[in-house]
């Protein structure tokens, strides 16, 4: 009997899979960093760059319209969004990130596509920072590109054991 372990990357089935990346530019320094987390992550697991499309948007609230448009093609196999919302002294940062995070959900479901979540949602500069690797503390490395883009090689890999059930 075969078992699929999400913690065992090494079982990943997705050399053969196109992945489109979609960035805001909006706090470019840190969305940066993200795309350069993502892009290690894709292929530190046997993605060929030639299998990664980059699109860039102006913000955040433009991710979900960008990925149900890259969705509706039928040629990527996932999508990882990348964004950075920083709360301010304002309500902007509740309905964007509310909006942009439920839009997200609704392309994945609708589409039934991996979609990998990369959009930090801090309270400050420095969290984002933290969050994307711009800055390191030994006791928190990480970068959250780098997780949205395992996310999605870990679904892709889980739809093709499902599929061949």
């Amino acid at each position: 009997m075969s078992t699929f372990s999400p913690s065992d990357n090494s079982s990943f089935d997705v050399g053969h899979a196109r992945i489109a990346i979609v960035v805001a530019r909006w706090n470019a320094k840190i969305t940066e960093n993200l795309l350069i987390g993502a892009r290690h992550g894709l292929t530190d697991y046997g993605i060929a760059e030639k299998n990664i499309d980059l699109f860039r948007v102006p913000g955040a609230f433009e991710l979900p319209l960008a990925c149900q448009k890259l969705a509706q093609k039928s040629i990527y196999d996932g999508i990882i969004v990348l964004g950075c919302v920083i709360r301010g002294g304002t309500p902007h940062f509740e309905y964007i990130c509310g909006e942009t995070t439920r839009g997200i959900g609704q392309v994945t479901l609708q589409e039934s596509l991996p979609i990998g979540f990369g959009l930090l949602t801090t309270n400050d500069l420095e969290q984002s920072e933290l969050r994307s690797g711009v800055i390191f503390n030994d006791s928190e490395n990480e970068n959250k590109g780098k997780e949205a883009a395992l996310t999605v090689l870990e679904m892709i890999s889980l739809f093709s054991k499902l599929g061949s059930l």
